[in-house]
């Protein structure tokens, strides 16, 4: 920059030397007339309006070619933490507790249990006994009962869980019926306990498979195996064999369609050899809505390769909604006669008896729901029952009971009623009219026509003392006498009461006042029950 300086001021200087130095100019003078100005003329504007070129209206349609590619995102899962509640505490859980006690007449009485559950197991287990001997004033009138009982079920991860039951129970009981009969023919009749001893002996074992969780298909399915083993003091032996499969499928979770399908084999040994094997095939179709369900099915048994087809119907409609709820259907099926249910509902049955099935069309309506904490159920129905097992005495000196069939025609009327008639007081009450119609025997012999009983439980202080009251009234059943009439036993009317109270949170303790009437009616002749009985005790949880 200082260099161009240096020559511009060099060419100043030497400007007037170059002015001097042109040729052809002389040294005349030079006179100025004015200064020159210049202008130019007016001109007219001239006003130019700028277009916009037209639009291209064509439309091209064009084509990309886009290559998919996966990619890859890493990102981090989001932490989702639960919103907290306050929260007062859960209730202590008791896994075991324990109830012990003793009475009149010489009565005693034990039960207790444990169950041990957590998220994939759960174990359970339970012990009875229960005893009472009244030889003092009916000779050999006593009885023991003992019952185990172990189960357990195990859930898988993949969701299916497997279960498994064994159980043992003894009976020991004694045909005491002699006494009545030898009061009746106004003579003396004695035996040794060891002469008209009857022991039953069972044990059983199952196990199950089935889903734990819910499937994504909506359908459940189990699988159960169930065997059991009873003996009796007169060598009779039966053998009882039952596999039972189901599948049921969800539809919109409230319709379901169930298949079952059950082989139930039974073999009874005594001197001879007796077989009840039975195979039902049930498909059912379960619609439910908001005011009516209906079930449409039909029971398909196989007996000795006799088959049998019975339907499974129900309609329920709710006419006034959790007020008046109607039902009506028809079902039937096939009623096994082996001698385990024979001896439990008869325990003073012949020790060889005859086995059958029983075949029944069962046709019922009715209503039922609940009215201001008042629950009512009330029923009409119809049973055709072919090969019912009735009850005859043999008339032997010791008294037992032949068992014979017949065709009955079963009209029945029942209820149920529970009425909370203070805020710790609730009263229940059940009955049944049934009227029998044989088609060969004169009466329905030893099946009750009337039966009713009405509990009614009040707590107080606190909730730590309950107290109980309960009536038993049953009509006095019929049977038939040597000469070929009939006459009915002296009717039932049972009242019992009883009380339990919590001394602390864990230990409490009951009594028991059974039959205060002292009412001696014969549920089977020729065998009175017990009269007034009771039991106190202790009750604990752990």
């Amino acid at each position: 920059m200082q260099l161009i300086k240096n020559w511009l001021a060099f060419l100043i200087l030497l400007s007037p030397v170059w002015s001097f130095a042109q040729p052809g100019l002389g040294t005349e003078s030079v006179e100025v007339i004015k200064d020159f100005d210049a202008r130019l003329l007016n001109t007219e504007k001239i006003g130019i309006n700028p277009l916009l070129p037209s639009l291209d209206t064509v439309t091209n349609i064009q084509n990309y070619d886009v290559i998919a590619r996966m990619l890859n995102v890493q990102y981090l899962p989001p932490e989702i933490r639960p919103k907290s509640y306050r929260t007062t505490g859960l209730e202590d859980v008791y896994r075991g507790y324990a109830k012990v006690g003793g009475g009149f007449p010489k009565a005693f009485f034990g039960e207790a249990g444990y169950h041990l559950v957590n998220e994939q197991l759960e174990l359970g287990t339970n012990l009875l006994f229960n005893s009472a001997d009244n030889s003092a004033s009916v000779e050999n009138q006593k009885y023991f009962t003992g019952k185990f009982n172990a189960d357990g079920t195990y859930f898988f991860d993949p969701g299916y869980a497997v279960s498994g039951r064994i159980g043992y129970q003894a009976d020991n009981l004694f045909y005491y019926g002699y006494n009545a009969l030898a009061e009746e023919e106004n003579r003396t009749i004695s035996f040794n306990e060891a002469d008209v001893k009857q022991r039953f002996r069972t044990f059983n074992m199952g196990g199950s498979v089935f889903n734990g969780e819910r499937t994504e298909a909506d359908f459940n399915y189990r699988a159960d195996l169930d065997v059991y083993f009873l003996r009796d003091n007169y060598a009779a032996k039966e053998n009882g064999y039952k596999v039972q499969l189901q599948g049921t499928k969800w539809f919109e979770g409230a319709h379901s369609f169930n298949v079952e399908l059950v082989t139930d084999f039974t073999t009874f040994r005594d001197t001879a050899k007796q077989t009840l094997n039975n195979i039902f095939l049930h498909p059912t179709f379960n619609y439910h809505s908001d005011n009516f369900q209906v079930k449409v099915g039909v029971n398909v048994a196989s007996h000795k390769d006799d088959f049998s087809f019975f339907p499974d119907l129900r309609v329920t409609v709710n006419v006034i909604e959790n007020v008046v709820t109607a039902f009506a259907g028809v079902e039937g099926s096939l009623y096994k006669n082996n001698y385990q249910n024979l001896t439990r509902y008869n325990p003073f049955i012949v020790p060889r008896p005859e086995l059958r099935n029983t075949s029944y069309y069962h046709f019922f309506g009715g209503i039922k729901g609940e009215y201001q904490g008042i629950d009512y159920n009330a029923q009409v129905g119809y049973k055709n029952a072919n090969d019912l097992a009735l009850y005859l005495s043999n008339g032997d000196t010791v008294p037992q009971f032949n068992v014979l069939y017949d065709t009955v025609g079963i009209f029945t009327i029942s209820g149920s009623l529970t009425v909370p008639i203070l805020d710790k007081l609730e009263v229940t009450g059940t009955v049944a009219q049934h009227v029998y119609s044989p088609s060969t025997q004169d009466k329905a012999w030893h099946l009750p026509s009337l039966e009713m009983n009405v509990e009614a439980r009040y707590k107080m202080l606190d909730d730590k003392l309950t107290l109980k009251g309960s009536v038993f009234l049953e009509n006095g059943v019929p049977f038939r006498r040597p000469d070929g009439s009939s006459e009915n036993l002296n009717a039932l009317f049972d009242v019992n009461a009883g009380a339990e109270f919590q001394f602390t949170e864990k230990i409490g303790g009951f009594v028991q006042i059974n039959n205060l009437l002292d009412n001696n009616r014969q549920r089977w002749r020729y065998y009175p029950i017990l009269g007034i009985n009771g039991l106190v005790g202790l009750t604990a949880k752990f």
